[in-house]
């Protein structure tokens, strides 16, 4: 289990989010008052692509751990300042499969679709930061820690406080993608 540490939403398509005591998760659509809250895409790029995609991308959470891992490289970043709505704490995002169901706080429940790509306003925020949220593995492989993006499957509001349930999906599991 992990926790909220913050939440956060933003009508305009800015970066960061203001925080706030709560937001409301509505089932299918996302954060509600949020520019990414809909049905279809509304990242601007992928409304320039196809405005008639499905939305993967309704709620983004990031673990506030990066953050501390960040400030290691001489970043100062706080929740809301990448954007997210739901900052975590104890629980590592990154490694759960898709399909993942999350909990969060007594109604709401969000099924992870994939990571967060980071794109260029992350390096017009913080020079450098878009090259430390990236890095490879072992083999070479790209790895993204900007977050996890989510669609929402049933509403609620969520506070900083609440717990946070994971119900992990049936074997074999995927390993997120982004999205």
């Amino acid at each position: 289990m992990g926790t909220v540490i913050a939440v956060a939403r933003d009508e305009g398509h800015r970066f960061s989010k203001p925080l706030l005591p709560a937001i409301r998760l509505l089932a299918g659509l996302g954060v509600e008052g949020d520019a990414h809250c809909g049905e279809t895409v509304k990242h601007r790029s992928r409304v320039a692509v196809d405005p008639t995609q499905p939305n993967l991308r309704q709620i983004h959470l990031i673990q506030a751990e990066l953050f501390e891992e960040l400030a290691a490289n001489g970043f100062s970043l706080r929740p809301g300042d990448m954007g997210e709505n739901v900052t975590t704490r104890g629980l590592d995002l990154l490694s759960l499969p898709a399909g993942t169901r999350l909990r969060l706080g007594p109604d709401a429940l969000v099924s992870i679709t994939g990571l967060r790509n980071p794109c260029v306003q992350i390096e017009a925020f913080q020079p450098g930061l878009l090259k430390a949220v990236l890095g490879r593995d072992a083999e070479g492989k790209l790895i993204r820690k900007a977050g996890i993006m989510g669609i929402v499957l049933a509403g609620g509001e969520v506070r900083p406080g609440d717990r946070i349930g994971v119900s992990l999906p049936a074997l074999p599991h995927r390993a997120l993608e982004r999205v």
